[in-house]
């Protein structure tokens, strides 16, 4: 058991102050709860809230921090990304993965929704670091039948091995600019018979849509539609050139809508998620930061800030607030992802984060929300699943994750 004492924490947006009891890998108390505990952590400088949540990520991308920079978003893939990756091996996948699990989890995440290559790599990555994941199998098909063919034999295959893991799985056919219809068919089908998530990038750039209609006469969504792509168990990335009829038709799908706004801004899709008719039409949005090689940082608080900023320069000063940079971290990506994850409360599961409130940067704290957004936070301890997996700031081992990563990433590119 687990003690948390003198602690302030976030209920909703509610500040309180008392202990935090876990037993196991739950909150079994909140408030004046005490008990005989294996670990008692004294926290009258910290505050707890809940761990919060990457939905869109390329975590083994950590490989091209920096890699390609200044570029928009097809010459970057093209020129760089796409080359390098067909050099990709189980090895460095899982030592840029477990990097990325540890710069996330000592950045608060405790939860991150992957999509890569040699997702039984990142598995391994994730089971030895102890945070939660969805992992995918991805694939693109280039309108090859072919392609296609062998590419679904993997998928199966990979997505097989995953089962071995304590992991949620999704299938990931990449984009409708390189995944053929009939491959996005197939895609719904293994997902129905395995009972697994979709993972996809949704209008990402005007292009992807404008050439896509011209393709096939009609827009991205309707399309998705007539092959019973959208559903609640459909995560899609980006989703920023989408027009007022097809965000209704993703919130009567009950579709998971992801925005990933320093990537965006970064390779200049030129529009931002139209957060506000998201809202309206009951669209549940999360938040992500892709991959490192499009936003340098895998910092979910960064996310939050860019996040707030972004919507507020757009749609007006008023048009969003703090908290829900927050929630969509938090709570609606728990609900999304079908675990009592995102929320400090008795019978929920223990994924807390405790942040330093005495730090310059912190003070004063005339609203922890906005703090929380907006400042600079300074992540304490982070428990998933009940367990301590980063204490007084440090993850046990990173010295030596690092100096094999750096390694493997000479070798990569020499």
């Amino acid at each position: 058991m687990i003690l948390i004492e003198n602690v302030k924490f976030l209920v909703g947006e509610n500040l309180k102050e008392g202990n935090i009891l876990i037993d196991g890998n739950k909150i079994v108390a909140i408030g004046d709860a005490k008990d005989k505990s294996d670990f008692v952590i004294d926290a009258k400088d910290l505050v707890a809230i809940p761990g919060l949540f990457n939905c869109h990520t390329h975590s083994a991308m950590t490989l091209f921090r920096g890699y390609a920079e200044d570029m928009p978003l097809q010459e970057w893939l093209e020129k760089k990304i796409w080359p390098a990756e067909m050099r990709l091996n189980e090895k460095v996948v899982y030592l840029a993965s477990k990097l990325a699990c540890v710069e996330m989890l000592k950045t608060g995440t405790v939860f991150f929704n992957d999509m890569y290559f040699f997702p039984s790599a990142t598995a391994r990555a994730v089971e030895e670091t102890g945070i939660r994941a969805c992992l995918s199998s991805a694939f693109f098909d280039f309108f090859n039948s072919e392609i296609l063919e062998a590419n679904m034999k993997r998928v199966e295959k990979e997505l097989k091995e995953l089962k071995n893991f304590e992991v949620l799985r999704a299938i990931a056919p990449h984009a409708v600019y390189t995944v053929s219809i009939e491959g996005l068919k197939r895609s719904v089908e293994i997902a129905e018979k395995e009972n697994v998530f979709i993972h996809f990038h949704l209008a990402e750039t005007e292009k992807e849509v404008v050439e896509f209609k011209k393709k096939h006469g009609k827009g991205i969504v309707k399309a998705l539609d007539e092959i019973d792509f959208l559903s609640p168990r459909l995560f899609c990335a980006h989703s920023v050139w989408l027009d007022k009829e097809e965000i209704a038709l993703l919130g009567k799908r009950g579709v998971n809508a992801i925005h990933c706004p320093t990537s965006n801004m970064k390779l200049s899709v030129g529009k931002v998620m139209n957060f506000p008719e998201m809202r309206k039409s009951g669209v549940n949005v999360l938040l992500g930061t892709d991959g490192a090689a499009s936003n340098n940082s895998l910092n979910m608080f960064n996310e939050m800030k860019f996040c707030a900023l972004l919507q507020k320069f757009y749609y007006g000063a008023e048009s969003f607030r703090a908290f829900e940079a927050f929630r969509i971290s938090t709570e609606n990506a728990g609900r999304a992802f079908r675990i009592n994850s995102g929320r400090i409360e008795e019978g929920w599961l223990a994924d807390l984060v405790l942040l330093d409130l005495k730090q310059v940067h912190f003070a004063p704290c005339h609203d922890l929300i906005a703090n929380l957004v907006y400042a600079n936070s300074t992540v304490d301890t982070v428990i998933v699943d009940g367990k301590i997996v980063v204490e007084n700031r440090y993850f046990e081992g990173e010295e030596k994750l690092l100096e094999e990563f750096s390694k493997e990433v000479e070798r990569f590119f020499t």
